[in-house]
């Protein structure tokens, strides 16, 4: 088998897809966002043991995802959103992570990765230094993506009633 068959050439297709994957601001309200943050709610309430009701998690309002107390965005791949994200500022110092979510189409992609490294760099720019962030546990991908980024588990800092889970990270 050639380098250009088999597994060799998966993980070339893949490392070149992922690297096509553009992640830029989008108003939260929009279009885009909702018809992608519906179809991530719509797998949360597949995946959670509870369902879930985004009425119930009123934790990051769009009003809250905008400049300049927040951030969305989208992730494109071959000009097609496959994920999102979102940044919101809680203090001066901290920020908390949303709504991370990849396509199923586009995972294995480095997608969620990306989107998060984008928004540690906003972060960052808007002069915060710690990263929250919640899960449920149902979300084990997200648990090793965050982990595997240098966040650390720490005791409950909300009340979302789909979180078992909190991380932090230190930006400086």
């Amino acid at each position: 088998m050639s380098r250009t068959e088999g597994p060799h050439r998966d993980e070339e297709i893949a490392r070149r897809r992922s690297t096509a994957v553009e992640v830029a601001p989008a108003p939260a309200g929009g279009a885009d966002a909702r018809a992608c943050l519906d179809r991530y709610f719509s797998e949360l309430a597949d995946r959670f043991d509870a369902g879930y009701d985004p009425a119930r998690d009123r934790s990051a309002p769009p009003e809250d995802l905008e400049p300049p107390s927040g951030l969305f965005v989208l992730a494109r791949l071959a000009g097609e959103w496959v994920g999102c994200g979102a940044l919101k500022r809680i203090d001066a110092e901290t920020g908390e992570i949303k709504r991370v979510w990849t396509a199923p189409s586009a995972r294995g992609l480095g997608v969620a990765r990306t989107i998060l490294h984008r928004l540690e760099a906003e972060a960052a720019a808007m002069g915060l230094s710690v990263l929250r962030l919640d899960t449920n546990k149902a979300l084990s991908e997200a648990h090793a993506l965050y982990l595997g980024q240098g966040y650390r588990d720490v005791e409950r800092f909300n009340d979302n009633p789909y979180a078992h889970r909190w991380f932090e990270k230190r930006l400086r």
